[in-house]
C-alpha cells in the first residue's frame, strides 16, 4: 500500500494526520484510548482526532 500525507494540524512530527492510500481510502493518525466505552471488533480500532484536522483537509482541498 502506498500512503501519501494529506494534511496535519501541527508543525511537529507526531500529531493527528490525514493520509490517502492508493486503494482509494484514508488513514487517520490520532490519539488512542479505551475510555470511549465502545465495543470494537477485532482488527478495528478507534482513534480520536481534532475536528480542525478535517476542517483543514477540506479547506486545503485534499478531500
Amino acid at each position: 500500500m502506498q500512503v501519501t500525507m494529506l494534511t496535519k494540524v501541527c508543525d511537529k512530527k507526531d500529531c493527528p494526520t490525514l493520509y490517502a492510500t492508493d486503494r482509494g481510502t484514508l488513514l487517520v493518525q490520532g490519539y488512542t484510548g479505551d475510555e470511549h466505552g465502545l465495543t470494537v471488533p477485532q482488527g478495528e480500532g478507534v482513534v480520536e482526532i481534532p475536528v480542525e484536522l478535517l476542517k483543514k483537509a477540506i479547506a486545503d482541498g485534499v478531500i
